[in-house]
Protein backbone atom coordinates (compact mmCIF):
# COMPACT_ATOMS: atom_id res chain seq x y z
CA UNK A 1 0.00 0.00 0.00
CA UNK A 2 2.71 2.38 1.07
CA UNK A 3 4.89 2.29 -2.53
CA UNK A 4 1.80 2.57 -4.39
CA UNK A 5 0.89 5.58 -2.55
CA UNK A 6 4.68 7.03 -2.92
CA UNK A 7 4.25 6.10 -6.58
CA UNK A 8 0.84 7.79 -7.55
CA UNK A 9 1.86 11.04 -5.79
CA UNK A 10 5.38 10.94 -7.58
CA UNK A 11 3.05 10.56 -10.85
CA UNK A 12 0.91 13.53 -9.83
CA UNK A 13 3.71 15.24 -9.30
CA UNK A 14 5.34 15.21 -12.27
CA UNK A 15 2.11 15.99 -14.11
CA UNK A 16 1.46 19.18 -12.41
CA UNK A 17 5.30 20.56 -12.75
CA UNK A 18 5.18 21.93 -16.16
CA UNK A 19 2.35 24.28 -15.16
CA UNK A 20 3.75 24.70 -11.44
CA UNK A 21 6.78 25.84 -12.78
CA UNK A 22 5.27 28.32 -16.05
CA UNK A 23 3.15 29.91 -13.19
CA UNK A 24 6.62 30.22 -10.94
CA UNK A 25 8.49 31.64 -13.86
CA UNK A 26 6.18 34.11 -14.38
CA UNK A 27 5.64 35.02 -11.17
CA UNK A 28 9.43 35.02 -9.95
CA UNK A 29 10.13 37.28 -13.23
CA UNK A 30 7.40 40.02 -12.91
CA UNK A 31 8.21 39.67 -9.31
CA UNK A 32 11.94 39.85 -9.95
CA UNK A 33 11.59 42.79 -12.03
CA UNK A 34 9.53 45.11 -9.84
CA UNK A 35 12.05 44.12 -7.20
CA UNK A 36 15.23 45.55 -9.68
CA UNK A 37 13.46 48.24 -10.57
CA UNK A 38 12.52 49.69 -7.23
CA UNK A 39 16.01 49.50 -6.00
CA UNK A 40 17.38 51.01 -9.09
CA UNK A 41 19.26 47.80 -10.86
CA UNK A 42 17.16 48.33 -14.09
CA UNK A 43 16.27 52.03 -14.62
CA UNK A 44 14.26 53.47 -17.22
CA UNK A 45 16.87 55.90 -17.41
CA UNK A 46 20.39 56.77 -16.29
CA UNK A 47 23.09 53.59 -15.31
CA UNK A 48 22.00 51.02 -12.93
CA UNK A 49 22.92 51.78 -9.38
CA UNK A 50 21.73 50.49 -6.26
CA UNK A 51 19.61 52.54 -4.25
CA UNK A 52 16.73 52.85 -1.97
CA UNK A 53 15.54 55.97 -3.13
CA UNK A 54 12.54 54.62 -4.43
CA UNK A 55 11.07 53.73 -0.86
CA UNK A 56 12.80 56.92 0.66
CA UNK A 57 10.91 59.09 -1.60
CA UNK A 58 7.76 57.81 -1.14
CA UNK A 59 8.18 58.17 2.88
CA UNK A 60 5.46 58.90 4.76
CA UNK A 61 2.68 58.33 1.52
CA UNK A 62 3.78 55.12 1.46
CA UNK A 63 3.04 54.60 5.36
CA UNK A 64 -0.09 56.04 5.11
CA UNK A 65 -1.22 53.81 1.92
CA UNK A 66 -0.08 50.92 3.63
CA UNK A 67 -2.52 51.76 6.53
CA UNK A 68 -4.82 52.42 4.80
CA UNK A 69 -4.79 49.22 2.46
CA UNK A 70 -4.78 47.39 5.33
CA UNK A 71 -8.02 49.26 7.15
CA UNK A 72 -9.91 48.55 3.97
CA UNK A 73 -8.70 44.83 3.41
CA UNK A 74 -8.88 43.63 7.02
CA UNK A 75 -12.44 45.59 7.53
CA UNK A 76 -13.89 44.50 3.79
CA UNK A 77 -12.60 41.31 4.97
CA UNK A 78 -13.90 40.86 8.77
CA UNK A 79 -17.38 41.87 7.48
CA UNK A 80 -17.26 39.24 4.45
CA UNK A 81 -16.51 36.48 6.47
CA UNK A 82 -19.55 36.70 9.20
CA UNK A 83 -21.93 37.51 6.34
CA UNK A 84 -20.31 34.60 4.23
CA UNK A 85 -20.49 32.44 7.29
CA UNK A 86 -24.35 33.18 8.32
CA UNK A 87 -25.21 33.13 4.85
CA UNK A 88 -23.29 29.48 4.05
CA UNK A 89 -25.16 28.19 7.49
CA UNK A 90 -28.71 29.48 6.38
CA UNK A 91 -28.36 27.77 3.03
CA UNK A 92 -27.04 24.32 4.08
CA UNK A 93 -29.97 24.45 6.75
CA UNK A 94 -32.52 25.41 4.74
CA UNK A 95 -35.03 23.50 2.92
CA UNK A 96 -35.02 25.85 -0.01
CA UNK A 97 -31.77 25.54 -0.43
CA UNK A 98 -31.35 26.16 -3.98
CA UNK A 99 -33.11 29.26 -4.52
CA UNK A 100 -30.80 31.02 -1.65
CA UNK A 101 -27.89 29.96 -2.92
CA UNK A 102 -29.03 31.34 -6.33
CA UNK A 103 -29.45 34.81 -4.87
CA UNK A 104 -26.32 34.83 -2.32
CA UNK A 105 -24.21 33.92 -5.29
CA UNK A 106 -25.60 36.24 -7.55
CA UNK A 107 -23.03 38.49 -7.22
CA UNK A 108 -19.99 36.44 -8.14
CA UNK A 109 -20.15 36.84 -11.72
CA UNK A 110 -20.83 40.63 -11.83
CA UNK A 111 -17.35 42.52 -12.08
CA UNK A 112 -15.90 44.57 -9.05
CA UNK A 113 -16.04 47.81 -11.49
CA UNK A 114 -19.95 47.57 -12.71
CA UNK A 115 -20.46 46.71 -8.63
CA UNK A 116 -18.65 50.07 -7.18
CA UNK A 117 -20.52 52.23 -10.06
CA UNK A 118 -23.44 50.63 -8.75
CA UNK A 119 -22.29 51.26 -5.13
CA UNK A 120 -21.49 55.02 -5.96
CA UNK A 121 -24.90 55.68 -7.62
CA UNK A 122 -26.45 53.78 -4.54
CA UNK A 123 -24.54 55.27 -1.41
CA UNK A 124 -23.37 58.82 -3.07
CA UNK A 125 -24.82 62.16 -1.36
CA UNK A 126 -27.31 62.48 -4.52
CA UNK A 127 -27.84 58.73 -4.81
CA UNK A 128 -30.66 56.08 -4.80
CA UNK A 129 -30.41 55.61 -0.86
CA UNK A 130 -29.96 59.58 -0.20
CA UNK A 131 -33.27 60.24 -2.32
CA UNK A 132 -35.85 57.11 -1.15
CA UNK A 133 -35.07 58.68 2.42
CA UNK A 134 -35.58 61.87 1.64
CA UNK A 135 -31.83 63.31 3.16
CA UNK A 136 -30.60 66.42 1.36
CA UNK A 137 -27.32 66.09 -0.27
CA UNK A 138 -25.71 68.56 2.28
CA UNK A 139 -27.18 66.31 5.47
CA UNK A 140 -26.02 62.93 3.84
CA UNK A 141 -22.70 61.76 5.04
CA UNK A 142 -19.47 61.48 2.51
CA UNK A 143 -19.61 57.43 2.06
CA UNK A 144 -18.53 58.16 -1.18
CA UNK A 145 -14.78 59.82 -1.89
CA UNK A 146 -14.92 60.77 2.07
CA UNK A 147 -12.44 60.65 4.86
CA UNK A 148 -13.21 57.24 5.46
CA UNK A 149 -13.61 54.38 2.62
CA UNK A 150 -17.00 53.13 3.73
CA UNK A 151 -18.27 52.37 0.28
CA UNK A 152 -15.16 50.75 -0.61
CA UNK A 153 -15.08 49.02 2.27
CA UNK A 154 -19.27 48.07 1.36
CA UNK A 155 -18.02 46.82 -1.70
CA UNK A 156 -15.59 44.34 -1.28
CA UNK A 157 -17.45 43.00 1.73
CA UNK A 158 -20.67 42.47 -0.39
CA UNK A 159 -18.80 41.07 -3.40
CA UNK A 160 -16.59 39.05 -0.96
CA UNK A 161 -19.21 37.91 1.17
CA UNK A 162 -20.76 35.87 -2.03
CA UNK A 163 -17.83 34.09 -2.53
CA UNK A 164 -16.88 33.00 1.50
CA UNK A 165 -20.11 31.80 1.26
CA UNK A 166 -20.18 30.14 -1.71
CA UNK A 167 -16.77 28.39 -0.49
CA UNK A 168 -17.82 27.77 3.26
CA UNK A 169 -21.52 26.24 1.76
CA UNK A 170 -19.84 23.45 -0.53
CA UNK A 171 -17.99 22.20 2.47
CA UNK A 172 -20.25 22.47 4.94
CA UNK A 173 -22.51 20.67 2.22
CA UNK A 174 -20.58 17.85 2.12
CA UNK A 175 -20.17 16.96 5.91
CA UNK A 176 -22.22 18.96 8.23
CA UNK A 177 -25.98 16.89 7.79
CA UNK A 178 -24.56 13.57 8.95
CA UNK A 179 -22.20 15.36 12.07
CA UNK A 180 -25.60 16.91 12.87
CA UNK A 181 -27.32 14.21 12.92
CA UNK A 182 -25.12 12.57 15.43
CA UNK A 183 -24.97 15.26 17.78
CA UNK A 184 -28.67 15.75 18.04
CA UNK A 185 -28.65 11.40 18.66
CA UNK A 186 -26.21 12.36 21.01
CA UNK A 187 -28.31 14.93 22.70
CA UNK A 188 -26.61 18.09 21.76
CA UNK A 189 -28.98 21.46 20.84
CA UNK A 190 -29.19 23.79 18.17
CA UNK A 191 -26.17 26.14 19.89
CA UNK A 192 -24.21 23.50 21.08
CA UNK A 193 -24.69 21.67 17.39
CA UNK A 194 -23.28 25.45 16.29
CA UNK A 195 -20.40 26.01 18.96
CA UNK A 196 -18.99 22.29 18.61
CA UNK A 197 -20.18 21.13 15.13
CA UNK A 198 -20.72 23.65 12.29
CA UNK A 199 -18.55 25.91 13.59
CA UNK A 200 -14.76 23.45 13.68
CA UNK A 201 -16.08 22.24 9.78
CA UNK A 202 -16.46 25.59 8.95
CA UNK A 203 -13.55 27.03 10.20
CA UNK A 204 -10.56 26.14 7.70
CA UNK A 205 -12.92 26.83 4.53
CA UNK A 206 -13.77 30.08 6.11
CA UNK A 207 -10.03 31.07 6.86
CA UNK A 208 -8.99 30.15 3.43
CA UNK A 209 -11.70 31.99 1.46
CA UNK A 210 -10.72 34.80 3.61
CA UNK A 211 -7.36 34.54 2.82
CA UNK A 212 -7.78 34.72 -0.73
CA UNK A 213 -10.57 37.74 -0.27
CA UNK A 214 -8.05 39.76 2.17
CA UNK A 215 -5.13 39.50 -0.35
CA UNK A 216 -7.42 40.31 -3.47
CA UNK A 217 -8.77 43.49 -1.86
CA UNK A 218 -5.35 44.11 -0.44
CA UNK A 219 -3.81 44.25 -4.14
CA UNK A 220 -7.04 45.59 -5.89
CA UNK A 221 -7.08 49.18 -7.97
CA UNK A 222 -10.25 49.81 -9.35
CA UNK A 223 -12.84 50.04 -6.99
CA UNK A 224 -10.94 52.25 -4.58
CA UNK A 225 -9.66 54.35 -7.39
CA UNK A 226 -13.90 55.40 -8.14
CA UNK A 227 -15.29 55.14 -4.35
CA UNK A 228 -12.05 56.35 -2.48
CA UNK A 229 -10.57 59.85 -2.10
CA UNK A 230 -8.06 61.66 -3.88
CA UNK A 231 -5.69 61.39 -0.56
CA UNK A 232 -4.93 59.51 1.24
CA UNK A 233 -5.08 56.38 -1.63
CA UNK A 234 -4.41 53.02 -0.96
CA UNK A 235 -1.55 51.06 -2.09
CA UNK A 236 -2.91 49.87 -5.42
CA UNK A 237 -3.96 53.59 -6.34
CA UNK A 238 -0.75 54.97 -5.51
CA UNK A 239 1.68 52.58 -7.57
CA UNK A 240 -0.47 52.76 -10.32
CA UNK A 241 -0.47 56.46 -10.36
CA UNK A 242 3.02 56.68 -10.06
CA UNK A 243 3.54 54.29 -12.73
CA UNK A 244 1.58 56.16 -15.04
CA UNK A 245 2.95 59.37 -14.06
CA UNK A 246 4.80 61.49 -17.07
CA UNK A 247 8.32 61.31 -14.75
CA UNK A 248 9.90 58.95 -15.27
CA UNK A 249 12.20 59.22 -12.14
CA UNK A 250 9.01 58.50 -10.43
CA UNK A 251 8.63 54.76 -11.86
CA UNK A 252 11.29 53.04 -8.79
CA UNK A 253 8.78 55.20 -6.11
CA UNK A 254 6.22 53.10 -8.50
CA UNK A 255 8.09 50.03 -8.19
CA UNK A 256 8.73 50.19 -4.29
CA UNK A 257 4.83 50.70 -3.58
CA UNK A 258 3.92 47.21 -5.46
CA UNK A 259 6.74 45.62 -3.74
CA UNK A 260 5.63 46.79 -0.34
CA UNK A 261 1.92 45.49 -1.95
CA UNK A 262 3.30 41.92 -2.68
CA UNK A 263 5.19 41.91 0.94
CA UNK A 264 1.98 42.30 2.83
CA UNK A 265 0.57 39.85 0.21
CA UNK A 266 2.57 36.98 0.53
CA UNK A 267 2.65 37.49 4.87
CA UNK A 268 -0.88 37.19 4.80
CA UNK A 269 -0.83 33.81 2.75
CA UNK A 270 1.87 32.72 5.03
CA UNK A 271 -0.50 33.67 7.93
CA UNK A 272 -3.32 31.71 6.33
CA UNK A 273 -1.50 28.69 5.48
CA UNK A 274 0.03 28.59 9.37
CA UNK A 275 -3.08 28.70 10.85
CA UNK A 276 -4.45 26.47 8.14
CA UNK A 277 -1.76 23.59 10.00
CA UNK A 278 -2.76 24.74 13.61
CA UNK A 279 -6.17 23.92 12.84
CA UNK A 280 -5.50 20.76 10.92
CA UNK A 281 -3.37 19.41 13.70
CA UNK A 282 -5.56 20.35 16.30
CA UNK A 283 -8.44 18.76 15.05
Amino acid sequence: MTPRTHTWSWRGTVAVAPAVLAVLFVICAGLGGTLLQSVGLMPLVGAPRLSFAGYLHAGDELLTATGLSLLIASASTLVAALVGLTSALVLVGSRSGKVLSGLVTASIPVPHLVGAASVGLLLADTGLVARWLGVPAQAWPSLVAGRWPTAVIFEYAWKESAFVALVVSVTLAMRLPDYHETAAVLGAGPWARLRHVSLPLAAPSLLAASAVAFVYTLGSYEVAWLLGAVYPEPLPVMSYRLFTSTDLTARPEAMAVAVTTAALSGAAALAALALLRRLAAWR
